[in-house]
């Protein structure tokens, strides 16, 4: 996702950040908050060819955003995790041991 206000009034990272309607998080925004790690996936891919990945990915590390994909990176309390576990307990058959 891409936003012009930063948080912290960094007037060089809103400068150097692209916006615009042809971005992929513009299109579809509620698939970068999905709750389906399929969802996520799918936003992640988006974001793989996005002109705004770099400077995206960046200002949401700086601002430790919650939560979301930004930059093609899923962020959990402000770090980014590999991927996003469905929702329950796991299966005790997909359980080590």
């Amino acid at each position: 996702m891409t936003f012009l206000n930063d948080g912290g009034g960094g007037s060089a990272l809103r400068a150097a950040l692209p916006v615009g309607p042809d971005l992929p998080c513009h299109r579809d925004p509620e698939l970068f908050f999905a709750e389906s790690p399929h969802d996520v996936e799918q936003a992640k891919a988006l974001c793989r060819g996005c002109r705004a990945r770099i400077a995206c990915l960046t200002g949401a590390l700086g601002r430790a955003e919650p939560w979301g994909v930004w930059g093609g990176e899923l962020l959990m309390h402000g770090a980014i995790v590999p991927f996003k576990r469905p929702r329950g307990r796991p299966r005790k058959a997909d359980v080590a041991a």
